[in-house]
């Protein structure tokens, strides 16, 4: 197989394929892993070379690396519900430490690994929340959180103790065109565009472009320190402004009841349980309304100042985001 410059993992997914059009934009050479089943909408007309696999293949994983000089690894199961939520963190655990390995012993020069602010810990802070504040694997609610944070320890301990050439990004929440699936995020977009969301929690998120979280991978390849971990964020924003926000966008009028969360648990375990027989994914959680007692909010300014990470406002995020929802029939 011809070297190619960089190898992307879960490219043909939201963020993967923002990293893929970023490096392209670059004049880089680009070979991506796809799974033969996983959709492959975002890649098309992309002049990039897939290699068919799976990143929990050790063979796979090496054929993919061999000859690449920078490995860039976005993929992961991003759901935060699963009817067996074990499998989450199972694919994301051995899925890392087999790209990791590949990446070693095919001499990659660098790594850029795409873990997550789900890593960080946002109970009882009382301001945006810096790298600084990573949490325990126990301490994680739901398989998702859980997942990246033993997968981000996985390869911390790589480095320190392999030599492993890592750099790692956290995003915070990513918004944006060509969310295919959507993420939990993409949903609550689609939701509130389409009117389905007359009500709120109280709570706050960060929302990013997702083209700018891809920007903040090269720069972390190119500025970014080994072992070190860089968040990459935008704009703290409560539910309530966000929701705001698309309905302004969509012509809508912004909900203006907010609903305390208790009576939303019961409410949450129905769904879960019709989501075990029908295989949907629920749009209310138990996990989800734990962690929206939380504002995660978050602190971009290591990655600011270290790799001059300069991310637009998030409405722009927004606006792509409804505009390619809408191009793509989710929404009317």
């Amino acid at each position: 197989m011809a070297d190619d410059d960089i190898l992307v993992t879960g490219a043909t997914g939201f963020l993967g394929s923002a990293v893929v059009r970023r490096a392209l934009a670059r004049g880089l050479r680009v070979r991506v892993l796809a799974r033969d089943d996983s959709p492959r909408r975002n890649l098309a007309q992309l002049p990039v070379r897939i290699v068919s696999g799976d990143m929990r293949d050790p063979a796979a994983m090496l054929r993919a690396c061999a000859g690449v000089r920078h490995v860039f690894h976005v993929a992961a199961d991003y759901r935060l519900w699963a009817a067996h939520p074990e499998e989450i963190v199972a694919a994301n655990t051995s899925g890392t430490e087999t790209v990791m390995r590949a990446a070693q012993q095919c001499g990659v020069e660098r790594v850029v690994y795409t873990s997550s602010v789900a890593t960080l810990r946002v109970a009882g802070a009382t301001a945006p929340v810096g790298e600084e504040a990573a949490m325990s694997a126990a301490e994680a609610i739901g398989g998702y959180k859980r997942s990246k944070v033993l997968a981000e320890q996985l390869v911390l301990g790589r480095v320190a103790d392999h030599g492993l050439p890592a750099v790692i990004v956290q995003p915070s929440t990513p918004v944006g065109p060509r969310d295919v699936r959507p993420t939990p995020t993409g949903r609550i977009v689609i939701e509130a565009a389409s009117g389905r969301m007359p009500a709120f929690v109280d709570t706050g998120l960060n929302l990013v472009h997702v083209d700018d979280v891809a920007e903040g991978h090269f720069l972390a390849l190119e500025r970014g320190v080994i072992g070190e971990r860089y968040i990459l964020g935008g704009q703290d924003v409560s539910l309530q402004q966000m929701l705001g926000d698309i309905a302004a966008l969509s012509g809508r009028r912004a909900p203006s009841l907010r609903l305390p969360r208790w009576p939303l648990y019961p409410l949450a375990h129905l769904a879960e349980a019709v989501a075990r027989r029908t295989g949907r994914e629920p749009f209310v959680t138990v996990d989800g309304l734990k962690m929206s007692r939380h504002r995660m909010y978050f602190s971009s300014d290591k990655a600011r100042r270290v790799l001059g990470y300069a991310p637009r406002p998030y409405q722009d995020g927004l606006r792509d985001a409804l505009a390619w929802f809408r191009e793509a029939g989710y929404v009317a």
